[in-house]
């Protein structure tokens, strides 16, 4: 291990027990909400991201929360693809947005996997109860023009909406404001979450509340639990990321956090059973 690593690990243990050290141990044992792990990008760390097997292997080890992102091909069709470049997951050169779906359909990751199609993950889905999934619409100003991000958000919208399972709650969620106001317009009964690379500050709630959206993405590192508080007594569910560890998920729980994104989920699920059970996670 790097010595860098080393001491993000440190400084983020640090940062928990601190955190668990400011509550007291009945306010700890006291808190009977449910925390929401999800599995970002199905276990970007622990699988071949946002592949058919990474979705399969997540949940047969017991989770039943997960992160995805959405792209679209030059002809139209929806991809499940984190980049815009094919290179980091495939070591072939491409951009998703400038291919087609037949041309996608060939190309393999570095460890053989298909790319996998939102058609294809929706089915998988459909059949399984009680499960929390994010939609990452993954636009911009320069690849998504406004004529092209209106269908987009509309294809993604009622393709989700036609196999979800009533029971199921997914959410359409983005960096980009421009789709979750096209949804928020357009179906107004959708569930959006507005994602930040900053902390969470009163100025992110402020722009969240601004968004008429009542559920945030922000920065773990420099969250404090009083501004938890303060986003949830806004009405604003708090989501906190990255989560490359179990510290990462430790912290997030002394901060209240009411989502937890994990890039290695399967070792804080097992990790979370075996040491403190008492937390509620689903």
């Amino acid at each position: 291990m790097l010595f860098s690593e080393i001491k993000n690990s440190f400084n983020y243990l640090a940062l928990t027990l601190i955190s668990v050290a400011s509550l007291s141990l009945q306010e700890v044992l006291a808190q009977d909400k449910a925390v929401q792990l999800f599995a970002h990008r199905a276990g970007a760390h622990e699988q071949d991201e946002n592949t058919l097997e990474a979705f399969q292997n997540t949940y047969d080890q017991g989770l039943r929360g997960f992160e995805t992102d959405v792209r679209i091909t030059k002809d139209g069709e929806l991809i499940i693809f984190h980049d815009a470049s094919l290179e980091r997951i495939t070591g072939q050169q491409g951009i998703i947005e400038e291919m087609t779906a037949a041309e996608l359909r060939k190309i393999k990751t570095k460890k053989g996997n298909s790319l996998l199609f939102l058609d294809e993950l929706l089915d998988f889905l459909a059949d399984k109860p009680g499960l929390y999934l994010e939609l990452e619409m993954k636009t911009n100003q320069k690849a998504y023009p406004q004529p092209l991000l209106e269908k987009y958000c509309a294809q993604l919208y009622q393709a989700a909406m036609a196999k979800k399972p009533a029971s199921s709650t997914y959410l359409f969620t983005s960096f980009d404001k421009r789709p979750l106001q096209y949804i928020k317009a357009t179906y107004p009964e959708a569930d959006l979450l507005f994602i930040t690379s900053s902390p969470l500050t009163k100025e992110v709630v402020q722009e969240t509340l601004e968004l008429g959206v009542n559920r945030v993405g922000c920065n773990l590192g420099g969250t404090s639990r009083k501004m938890v508080q303060e986003a949830q007594e806004a009405g604003i569910f708090v989501s906190l990321w990255p989560g490359h560890s179990v510290n990462d998920f430790l912290l997030g729980v002394a901060l209240g956090s009411d989502y937890l994104c994990s890039d290695v989920p399967v070792e804080v699920l097992q990790y979370m059973k075996e040491k403190m059970p008492w937390v509620k996670i689903k």
